[in-house]
């Protein structure tokens, strides 16, 4: 089966998106993860199929995978991309489209390049959480921001053993049995953080992970008392943005600005 994709990345974060309008398309895990290989596919963090909302509560809705083949319920980047896919191929003219993901509808507005994109209401919000690791007990936040995000604050980010700290924390007994994504923060001044992100389902760092520097801005608010909106620089060298409403201890309205961009589009045989 010949396949038509485009390729698009927010802030380095990368996707191939498929057009499955008409639902003919049917993928496997395997395949899935062969149209994300780096070596023998396109390459990507993520593959997503834009799909007709069957709830009816929103415009459109995506599929998306891991690049591993495994379902993801939200990804913000991805989202980002995902609505300037919807903007291209649909032809709309319209400022704001909305999608249903596992995680909940997301709203997309668009400023040029950039896109906002709201997140669901973040929850499971936990502050420092002893954490046995093989270096020691160390001080791990949690929030759930879509998918599930540890956080551990770091004095310098280049430093960070990302990849093996960053596999311990995912696969650790204390985040059993689904695991968590991990992220390590370095705090650069008033409302600026800098983030690495080890992504579950990626199994390695990205260059950005959009509901990871969201829920590392808000544990940020919460232990360091930032205000929104907080800057977050990525591994990518992009910055993001995320601001959020709080009241009472509690986050709500948290939105995501970044950029979208369009790479190639192409087709493949799987």
């Amino acid at each position: 089966m010949l396949l038509n994709f485009t390729k698009m990345n927010g802030a380095g974060n990368d996707f191939v998106i498929i057009d499955n309008r008409e639902q003919k398309i049917k993928l496997t895990t395997e395949q899935i993860a062969k149209i994300a290989d780096r070596h023998r596919g396109v390459g990507g963090d993520g593959v997503m199929l834009m799909i007709p909302c069957a709830s009816k509560k929103a415009d459109w809705a995506w599929d998306f995978y891991n690049s591993d083949g495994s379902v993801a319920a939200m990804c913000g980047n991805g989202s980002r991309c995902f609505a300037r896919y919807i903007q291209r191929v649909t032809g709309t003219t319209k400022e704001e489209i909305t999608f249903e993901t596992l995680a909940g509808v997301i709203t997309s507005r668009f400023y040029g390049e950039r896109v906002t994109i709201n997140l669901t209401k973040p929850h499971s919000l936990r502050v420092g959480e002893k954490v046995a690791l093989k270096g020691g007990v160390a001080d791990v936040h949690f929030c759930n921001t879509g998918v599930e995000h540890a956080v551990l604050f770091v004095k310098d980010a280049d430093e960070c053993m990302v990849q093996s700290i960053g596999s311990e924390i995912r696969y650790h007994q204390h985040f059993a049995p689904k695991g968590t994504n991990a992220n390590f923060v370095q705090l650069l001044g008033p409302n600026s953080i800098r983030v690495r992100t080890y992504e579950r389902g990626v199994e390695g760092e990205t260059l950005a992970c959009g509901t990871g520097v969201s829920a590392s801005a808000l544990i940020t608010a919460r232990v360091h008392k930032f205000t929104s909106p907080i800057k977050i620089q990525v591994q990518g060298g992009d910055m993001l943005e995320v601001s959020f409403d709080e009241k009472d201890g509690e986050f709500s309205n948290v939105r995501l600005n970044g950029p979208a961009d369009f790479v190639f589009e192409g087709k493949i045989e799987i």
